[in-house]
């Protein structure tokens, strides 16, 4: 990853987030509402961790049951875990959940119980994702080693030509990698880049919290389990399940916002500076899709309206689908783009086209 961050252009002739912000700041003043989450997010809270621990607790119940049931509660857990993710802990992490801090903290803990870390997802998400969108060598999220090719800067191998067909199949490794070495290798690489979110805390209490709460993870997901009767192969095969189930849906989440062949990749120029507005690069780099579908909606955590997330991140995703219009006429009072697919469906299928575009050799391309 390039270390010297860029710097973004100051020229906002059409004043764009000006006009935005006010817009929206009038919106949440005019319907006297807060900007952060409600009773409809407090619900979702609920629901969602219903779905993710009352599997496991009928896991360690009933430690005999079929092993079919037991795959598929270990399922459920996973999409329990990815809800929570995309709903309570995103939110919470951006200080979006309510307007009381320890709330926030609160919820965006719950990471702990997912296999990750708070420290390294707020610097990674909130700092390097956030400001730095999209732009290679800065933005973690198009970094997949060599094995995917996310951007044209990235070096071509041959075997990228099945990227299209191999990279799904990869993409539900994603939270299980965080359990096991992802946490480790980012709170050292962020630790040696100075990095934080927030006041910066000291090294020991960071490696202290993260070895802690890995011992603690485990503990519940795999000795527990095993305490209780639970054959240990079958307990390595439901924690995988969950994982994958997890890391799929939230990596093909992740990916429809940015990965597609309407954004851009943007590059600084010779003096470190992206040609436009932090705001205005956001709308060139940011995808919406199935903003009408109430289930995506719901379950996403409003992440299929990236677009509104990039440009108010510390607004609970509850408000999305309605301060969406004022963001969308903006941007076209001003001629800048707003990209958008109708349907996840038609947002997975352009995703898919643009890895298998990426994965041509580049002479051929």
């Amino acid at each position: 990853m390039n270390l010297t961050p860029p710097t973004f252009s100051n020229n906002d002739s059409l004043k764009f987030f000006r006009t935005l912000n006010k817009r929206v700041n009038e919106y949440f003043k005019e319907n006297k509402i807060k900007k952060t989450g409600n009773w409809k997010l407090h619900l979702k809270t609920v629901i969602l961790f219903a779905i993710f621990l009352t599997p496991y607790f009928f896991i360690i119940a009933l430690p005999s049951m079929h092993f079919g049931l037991f795959l598929l509660l270990s399922v459920i857990i996973g999409i329990g875990m990815a809800g929570i993710g995309m709903n309570v802990m995103h939110d919470g992490n951006h200080g979006a959940y309510s307007n009381k801090n320890w709330v926030n903290k609160f919820m965006g803990g719950s990471i702990y119980i997912l296999a990750g870390n708070v420290y390294n997802w707020q610097v990674q998400h909130n700092v390097l994702h956030h400001t730095y969108t999209n732009i290679p060598g800065h933005d973690e999220d198009l970094d997949a080693g060599r094995v995917i090719r996310f951007t044209k800067s990235a070096k071509w191998e041959k075997f990228h030509k099945f990227q299209h067909l191999y990279s799904v199949f990869l993409y539900g490794l994603l939270t299980f990698n965080w359990s096991l070495t992802t946490d480790f290798k980012q709170m050292a690489n962020y630790l040696k880049r100075n990095l934080s979110y927030g006041v910066a805390k000291s090294p020991k209490t960071l490696w202290t919290t993260l070895v802690i709460s890995k011992i603690v993870y485990f503990s519940m997901w795999i000795v527990i389990p095993m305490i209780f009767g639970i054959t240990w192969w079958k307990v390595f095969i439901g924690f995988f399940a969950m994982h994958y189930t997890a890391g799929l849906i939230l990596s093909i989440v992740f990916q429809l916002a940015h990965i597609i062949d309407d954004t851009t990749n943007p590059s600084p120029n010779e003096t470190g500076e992206i040609e436009n507005t932090w705001a205005i690069h956001q709308l060139f780099t940011t995808v919406n899709f199935a903003p009408k579908n109430w289930v995506v909606n719901w379950y996403t955590g409003g992440l299929n309206h990236q677009v509104e997330h990039h440009l108010f991140p510390h607004i609970s995703h509850v408000h999305y689908s309605k301060i969406a219009e004022i963001v969308k006429k903006t941007a076209s009072e001003c001629n800048l783009p707003y990209h958008e697919y109708k349907t996840m469906r038609s947002a997975i299928i352009a995703h898919f086209k643009h890895l298998k575009d990426l994965g041509q050799e580049p002479q051929l391309a």
